[in-house]
């Protein structure tokens, strides 16, 4: 097992949780985020880099 990385079980042995030291592994749960907002957000509809682009300038002169 990794240091700084605790299994909490259940009395059958069963993981429950898992706890990070996040002083030696801040990378790790940034990646772990990175997965649970990516499968939070795979139902969402697509949207085409042009259409995105469109908006960001569009966005920008409504600003100016």
């Amino acid at each position: 097992m990794l240091s700084g990385i605790n299994n909490v079980t259940d009395d059958q042995g069963r993981t429950l949780a898992v706890q990070i030291d996040l002083r030696k592994h801040n990378a790790l749960w940034e990646d772990i985020q990175d997965v649970l907002v990516s499968q939070s957000r795979r139902k969402e509809k697509s949207v085409s880099l042009d259409t995105v682009k469109a908006s960001l300038v569009r966005d920008k002169r409504q600003r100016d």
